[in-house]
């Protein structure tokens, strides 16, 4: 595939490693200092474009390449309230853009497993309770990724048990992400855990999905 990075960041670094591994092209690389250069000339010479900015441009990012008709995978999380609008517009354009706030392998094992443990625990007695640690430079809290999880439990609740699933957000060191769901009762705990050791997984997923 030719691709284009929009973000040049960590992720953006650990994205063009595994492409290039994988036998794929990297026709350009968008940081802030460069963002001039993600026009209608670069991105038609793409097959997909890899985002993974900040919530700040990842909106506007996503709307250039959509109106360009040139197929994007975001991965930048805490503009959520905006998706909608990018649907829409997809649908009107006949485009493709595909978002997830998490494109590990292994973390979307982890939302099949909490899924399916969600729907047993229809009517048991158990306190729900999400904790995810990142590194102190991610800025949006709590994560995208713990933001989904809770979702898809109260997805899995009956309408008269929507009990109150609160979320833990830590930021420190160099975490690259842990996600942990807590089922308590007053006589066992069941924990179900990710931990992410580096950047790999997310960079492997993202390009799958690309």
């Amino acid at each position: 595939m030719k691709i284009g990075i929009i973000g040049y960041g960590k992720m953006g670094k650990a994205i063009e490693k595994v492409a290039i591994q994988q036998g794929h092209n990297i026709l350009f690389k968008i940081n802030s200092k460069n963002r001039n250069q993600l026009n209608k000339k670069a991105i038609q010479k793409i097959d997909v474009a890899i985002e993974f900015s900040s919530a700040e441009y990842a909106f506007q990012n996503v709307i250039f390449c959509i109106n360009h008709n040139t197929p994007i995978v975001s991965g930048t999380t805490g503009w959520d309230h905006k998706l909608e609008k990018v649907k829409k517009l997809c649908l009107r354009k006949r485009s493709s853009f595909l978002h997830a706030p998490n494109f590990s392998i292994g973390m979307n094992l982890f939302f099949e497993i909490n899924d399916y443990v969600a729907k047993l625990m229809h009517r048991k007695k158990y306190a729900i309770e999400i904790q995810e640690k990142h590194h102190a430079m991610k800025k949006d809290s709590p994560s995208g990724t713990a933001i989904k999880i809770q979702k898809d439990i109260y997805h899995n609740l009956p309408e008269d048990n929507k009990i109150e699933i609160p979320i833990q957000s830590k930021r420190v060191g160099k975490l690259k992400g842990e996600h942990i769901v807590n089922y308590i009762s007053k006589i066992d705990e069941i924990t179900i855990k990710h931990k992410a050791k580096n950047r790999l997984g997310f960079s492997q997923g993202a390009i799958l999905a690309a």
